[in-house]
């Protein structure tokens, strides 16, 4: 392997990581600052409120998400295998 192959293949892993943790980052995010501002609204100041609709969101997203994580990291590996198989 020459090291151009290598800096490719880390590359597209990067990017499959960023796809595949993308979506559930972004919802544990969004739920965040929702939960936050109301706090800051209504003046709660528990710490533990932000939790549970924090890991309901997170597990909805993965629930609906994860056909196109399978998917994706299928296809990474297929890509990996095959180049392994062709370089030998």
């Amino acid at each position: 392997m020459t090291g151009a192959i290598v800096l490719d293949l880390a590359r597209e892993a990067v990017w499959t990581m960023i796809l595949v943790a993308g979506p559930v980052m972004i919802v544990g995010l969004l739920v965040g600052v929702v939960i936050a501002l109301f706090q800051a609204l209504t003046q709660i100041q528990e710490m533990t409120l932000v939790f549970v609709p924090k890991i309901l969101a997170i597990f909805v997203t993965l629930l609906i998400t994860l056909p196109f994580m399978g998917q994706l990291l299928q296809s990474f590996m297929a890509r990996i295998a095959e180049m392994i198989l062709t370089t030998g």
